[in-house]
């Protein structure tokens, strides 16, 4: 073999090797952005902003925290859908994410196949919350005041086919009430048109209206699950009050359908690490929130039971479309 040989064979190889570590190169090695489908201060946009901060912590890689909001969280389910698949660009969604497929017919991405479950993040149940000018105090006197008067009764949502839209028609259902559902483009005029009486109720999550609780410019009538808050402030059960009435919204981080099983893997791993932090544990309980984890695999599973479990219901809100 000549001299000019050997050298060509060497060059080829070096190069060879050079593409395999660029190849497999350490993730992440560079930033991270999340993007939080629903405007800022909303229970989505406050968690991924906990979770950025400690990423960027344990990743040394810039986590940051972009809002697309609109349209129920389609936009920014297609901003991560269209994205690569490389576990630089993810989607904190909550339950509205799983059910955009059946309220939305001509999607330009499939919100369940074109997505690949992170990480369960977290479940918060619904608070009825109404403004003292209603004048009831308790739930049975909400649903009195909702038969006695059908179709004047409002309620707002961060859009249609939300978390927050199902938890409002699911009460409807539940309760036999005609309660009419207000959609809402950006989630803080809910409040504003809470307190200014446009609207009679919403059925969110409690970091939503959390301050507003606390200094009693509205009123929390009710949790919808089994257990009641005690902390940082009281709101009873709707069992207790003999209304039958749960519903729960799960929150977490979802990546292009396509990434690599070491990427989710790692940030999966990450998030996991990051949620056994007592401070970051500490901020999202006080947000109303229950900390879930359930392992990576078992998350798409999830999503595709909650599709299952709200078909009836979904079929209904679309039959009135």
């Amino acid at each position: 073999m000549t001299v000019s040989k050997l050298t060509m064979i060497m060059v080829a190889t070096f190069v060879c090797l050079c593409g395999q570590v660029r190849g497999q190169e350490q993730y992440p090695s560079r930033s991270i952005t999340i993007v939080a489908p629903i405007t800022a201060g909303t229970a989505i946009d406050i968690l991924a902003r906990f979770y950025a901060d400690k990423l960027s912590k344990r990743f040394g890689q810039q986590v940051v925290v972009v809002n697309r909001a609109g349209a129920g969280g389609l936009i920014g389910a297609q901003v991560v859908a269209s994205a690569a698949a490389d576990g630089y660009t993810v989607l904190f969604a909550n339950s509205g994410h799983a059910i955009l497929g059946t309220m939305n017919k001509s999607l330009p991405f499939d919100p369940v196949g074109d997505f690949a479950g992170v990480s369960l993040v977290g479940e918060a149940p619904a608070i009825v919350v109404v403004p003292p000018s209603l004048g009831v105090s308790s739930l049975k006197e909400f649903v009195e005041l909702a038969r006695a008067k059908p179709g004047t009764i409002n309620y707002g949502s961060a859009g249609i086919g939300t978390s927050t839209h199902l938890a409002g028609a699911y009460f409807a259902h539940k309760t036999n009430t005609d309660i009419v559902h207000v959609p809402y483009t950006v989630s803080a005029t809910i409040i504003a048109d809470l307190l200014g009486g446009r609207i009679q109720v919403s059925f969110v999550p409690m970091a939503f209206v959390l301050p507003l609780l606390e200094d009693g410019r509205l009123r929390a009538l009710a949790v919808a699950a089994k257990e009641p808050v005690t902390s940082p402030i009281s709101i009873p059960t709707a069992l207790s009050q003999g209304i039958d009435y749960e519903y729960g919204t799960w929150y977490g981080i979802l990546a292009p359908g396509k990434t690599p099983k070491p990427i989710l893997a790692t940030l999966n791993q990450a998030i996991t690490e990051a949620s056994k932090d007592p401070e970051l544990q500490a901020k999202i309980r006080t947000q109303g929130i229950d900390l879930r984890d359930i392992g990576l695999d078992r998350f798409d599973a999830q999503i595709r039971g909650d599709i299952a479990r709200l078909a009836p219901l979904l079929k209904t809100i679309a039959e009135k479309r």
